[in-house]
């Protein structure tokens, strides 16, 4: 079972993850990514999790030491559900930074970079993403851009 779960949202996010970088980024394909993409990867993750307590396989206080994510993790059960999250929430942050690189007019072809990272190593990407960005969101006058008052 948790090795059939792996496989399928392998699958799921690389398909997802292509359509993030070669479609049109047209509200269907970005819906696609969304829900069929981020939406069934949370599903599997939420599913297996729920089996995975129903057997007693998780104390939750595992979760506050490194010996007890290492016990987690040290079954297929915790590799399939623990990879299907860090899937999810990758996936969920590239499609953020396409959706942030387009509005603020980033070329496709200079998000690409962005995007590998984020899909292959997740936080190294979104950060890369932060700092590059970060003076287009902010607009011309970047962070010392003062309010326009009614008085002028």
């Amino acid at each position: 079972m948790w090795q059939a779960m792996f496989s399928v949202t392998n699958t799921i996010a690389l398909v997802a993850w292509i359509v993030l970088l070669a479609l049109p980024r047209r509200p269907f394909p970005l819906a696609m990514v969304l829900y069929a993409g981020v939406g069934v990867l949370s599903l599997a993750y939420t599913s297996g999790l729920a089996v995975l307590i129903a057997q007693g396989g998780v104390d939750f206080t595992q979760f506050t030491t490194i010996a007890g994510i290492r016990e987690l993790f040290s079954s297929d059960a915790g590799i399939a559900i623990g990879w299907t999250h860090y899937l999810a929430f990758d996936l969920f942050a590239g499609l953020w930074i396409a959706r942030d690189a387009d509005a603020k007019g980033f070329g496709r072809l200079f998000q690409v970079p962005f995007l590998l990272l984020t899909f292959f190593a997740g936080p190294v990407g979104l950060f890369g993403w932060l700092l590059v960005r970060e003076r287009r969101a902010r607009g011309p006058g970047g962070w010392s851009r003062k309010k326009k008052t009614p008085a002028g």
